[in-house]
C-alpha cells in the first residue's frame, strides 16, 4: 500500500512536470512568433555654453517628427530670468517638427553618416561657441560626434537648424513673459526676432504661433509690437 502511493505521487509529478515543460515550450514558441521591436531612430542635438542663455539645451526628434526639447541655466543672474529668483530657470517641451524641416535634419544625417566620424574644425584654435554632440541611434547604429565649429557644410547646416529651433522656443518663452510683466519692452524683443528670422537664424516660427497671434490681437500692447508679431506671425504661417 505505501509502495503503491508513492508510486502515484511519482507519477503525479511527472505529469506536472511535463505539464510545466509544455506551457514553458508554448511560451517560447508565441514569443518567437511575435516580431522584435525595434528602436526607433532618434536624433539627438545637445549643447552646453557656461556664458549663454540657456547654458545648455537638447533637441530629440524621431522621424515621425516627434520631438522633445528641454533647457537648463543653473546660475543665470536675477536679472533676465524667465521665473522667480528662488525657481530654477528650466524649461521642457514636447512638439512636432514640420515635415520639411524633419526630412531635411534626417537627410543630413544620412550625409553625415548618423555622425560617425569627427567633423571639430583642428586647423587652428579658434574661440569657443558651445560644446555641441551630435548623436543617432537605432536598432542597429548608436554614434555620436562632439563639437565646437566645423567647416563640413552639412554639418553647418544641421547645427543652425537646431539652433535656430532653440531660439524660436526661448523667443517665445521670453515673449510670453514680457506680455504678462513688461509688454513695454514687446517691441524691443520682437524687433530682434524679425532681424534674427530675415538672416535665416529662427526656425520653425509655428512653434510660438499661438503667442504671437496673442500679442497682435492685444490692444494693451503698443501699435508697432502688434504689428511686429503680425509680420511674424505670417512668416510662420508659411513654414
Amino acid at each position: 500500500m505505501i509502495s503503491f502511493f508513492c508510486g502515484e505521487r511519482i507519477v503525479t509529478a511527472c505529469r506536472a512536470g511535463f505539464f510545466l515543460a509544455f506551457l514553458a515550450m508554448a511560451a517560447c514558441g508565441a514569443a518567437a512568433a511575435r516580431p522584435q521591436e525595434t528602436a526607433v531612430p532618434k536624433i539627438t542635438f545637445e549643447v552646453f555654453w557656461e556664458p549663454a542663455t540657456p547654458q545648455s539645451y537638447k533637441i530629440s526628434v524621431d522621424p515621425s517628427g516627434n520631438a522633445h526639447y528641454e533647457s537648463h541655466t543653473p546660475s543665470r543672474p536675477p536679472e533676465g530670468r524667465m521665473s522667480t529668483a528662488s525657481d530654477p530657470d528650466d524649461f521642457e517641451m514636447q512638439f512636432a517638427f514640420s515635415p520639411a524641416a524633419r526630412d531635411q535634419v534626417f537627410q543630413l544625417a544620412r550625409e553625415l553618416s548618423y555622425f560617425n566620424g569627427d567633423w571639430d574644425y583642428k586647423k587652428h584654435s579658434i574661440a569657443s561657441t558651445g560644446k555641441k554632440t551630435l548623436s543617432y541611434t537605432d536598432g542597429d547604429k548608436q554614434f555620436r560626434t562632439t563639437y565646437n565649429f566645423s567647416d563640413n557644410k552639412s554639418m553647418q547646416k544641421l547645427t543652425s537648424i537646431f539652433q535656430g529651433i532653440s531660439l524660436t522656443i526661448e523667443h517665445g518663452r521670453r515673449l510670453q513673459f514680457l506680455l504678462r510683466f513688461d509688454k513695454l519692452g514687446l517691441d524691443a524683443e520682437l524687433k530682434g526676432m524679425e532681424d534674427m528670422a530675415k538672416n535665416g537664424d529662427l526656425y520653425e516660427l509655428q512653434l510660438i504661433e499661438a503667442t504671437l497671434k496673442k500679442i497682435a490681437a492685444d490692444s494693451r500692447v503698443l501699435h508697432m509690437a502688434r504689428e511686429r508679431a503680425g509680420r511674424l506671425l505670417a512668416g510662420a504661417e508659411k513654414n
